[in-house]
């Protein structure tokens, strides 16, 4: 990786008076002036607490917000004299004063078309050159953040020598219906762990996996951006890093707003797919799924409630139907489109996605993806990652007809039995790998 690309001279200076760290952690924003106060005042506090002993450095790696979110920034760092790169020293508590380190604080701009990932990017140059023992990432749309979420990230790390720790976080059924229909199932299944938010927003990881990201050059691809969070998780997992979970509570944060869905949707898929390929030697082998390491006191948390509608997602389908199906008819095996037609026919009474078939699906682009990835024009792959996006609102519908009347727990038993149908259907994706059919 070419540094020189990532960060500028300024924020060079300011990482070499520093020298070193400890504990890094980093707060990519954009466009985040309701919530980027409470989320670094919390990121503060939980470092004071929780580590006084331990050099920290806190990083903000803004992507050029537009609305107050520098402003606010500004206002929570005191002593600000450069927005470029800042350092500061944290007002400390009384009580461990004499114990605490200083913290560091360094805001960095970012120049360029605006990318989670590529926000992260700098964030981990960084702390790579400050040589930091553990990097902590959390987004700065977070309502929900406590100084707590800071030592259930980085203490697995610091006292039980884990090296990568994924958020566990009590969601309502309809909060996170990517994750719940496709990333979740998909990452247990290939890598044999159940790590329940795979694209969490929140995770520690140690100066070893750090090492590990920063030697990948994936920075042009959809990595850079909403891909970012699930090429951490599966780098860990395929690697053989130890993996661990940490319970952080409920997650409340700002709501997506809905033209990001489509180029979220296919950047984060097409990163699984690029992984997939890229890790065919390590996920072919594993059978089942195994619990990990979770951290934390699982309090029975009420998350606050995501309204997800039937009828919207299922006319998406539909519509979808008739624009896509042609596409859906290349990229899926005979018997499983002849399935996925029946679907469409049912009205909305008795409309129902079964697992079984929605797991074969989703296996079927991806053997297509297997199959075409040298030949698909640069314009072809995100025509056929949009056409997965009505798939992906049918199954919604199903999913939210079926649970309409349910809790969150009994919620989480269907999103169980999604997981272990694509379990059960694995054997098909690996069967199928070398097929010219």
């Amino acid at each position: 990786m070419n540094r020189k690309l990532a960060i500028t001279h300024k924020t060079k200076e300011q990482v070499t008076k520093i020298k070193e760290a400890d504990i890094l952690v980093g707060i990519p924003s954009y466009n985040n002036e309701d919530t980027i106060g409470h989320v670094i005042k919390a990121v503060r506090i939980g470092l004071t607490k929780y580590f006084p002993e331990l050099k920290s450095v806190i990083v903000n790696s803004d992507c050029g917000s537009s609305d107050n979110t520098r402003k606010v920034i500004r206002n929570n760092l005191n002593d600000y004299d450069a927005f470029n790169a800042i350092l500061i020293t944290h007002e400390m508590h009384p009580y461990i004063r004499s114990l605490h380190v200083p913290i560091q604080e360094m805001v960095t701009m970012f120049r360029g078309a605006p990318g989670k990932g590529k926000a992260f990017r700098r964030i981990f140059e960084i702390a790579h050159e400050l040589k930091a023992r553990v990097v902590v990432v959390v987004d700065s749309d977070l309502r929900s953040i406590t100084p707590d979420w800071i030592q259930m990230l980085a203490g697995p790390i610091i006292s039980k020598d884990f090296d990568y720790v994924a958020p566990l976080y009590s969601r309502h059924k309809y909060d996170g219906t990517i994750t719940n229909s496709l990333i979740y199932p998909i990452t247990r299944a290939l890598y044999g762990k159940k790590i329940r938010q795979p694209i969490g927003g929140e995770f520690g990881f140690s100066q070893k996996v750090l090492k590990h990201f920063v030697e990948k050059d994936i920075w042009d691809t959809d990595v850079a951006y909403y891909g970012i969070d699930i090429w951490m998780t599966t780098v860990a997992l395929a690697n053989g890093f130890n993996v661990c979970q940490s319970f952080l509570g409920a997650k409340i944060h700002n709501p997506k707003n809905v033209s990001t869905l489509a180029p979220m949707f296919k950047q984060v898929i097409g990163t699984v797919f690029s992984l997939i390929e890229e890790n065919y030697d390590t996920w072919k082998k594993i059978k089942g799924s195994y619990e990990l390491p979770t951290f934390g006191f699982q309090a029975k948390v009420i998350p606050e409630e995501v309204p997800q509608e039937f009828d919207g997602p299922l006319q998406s389908f539909k519509r979808g139907h008739k624009k896509f199906n042609c596409i859906w008819e290349e990229i899926l095996k005979k018997e499983n489109h002849r399935n996925l037609e029946k679907i469409v026919r049912m009205d909305k009474k008795s409309f129902d996605f079964p697992y079984l078939i929605w797991a074969k699906i989703i296996y079927d682009y991806i053997l297509f993806f297997h199959r075409f990835k040298n030949t698909f024009m640069e314009m072809s792959l995100p025509l056929v990652l949009e056409s997965m996006i009505p798939l992906y609102f049918g199954f919604v519908a199903s999913f939210v007809k079926k649970t309409k009347e349910k809790n969150n727990q009994e919620a989480e038993r269907e999103i169980e039995n999604i997981c272990r149908a694509f379990e059960k259907s694995k054997s098909y994706l690996v069967g199928n790998w070398n097929s010219r059919d």
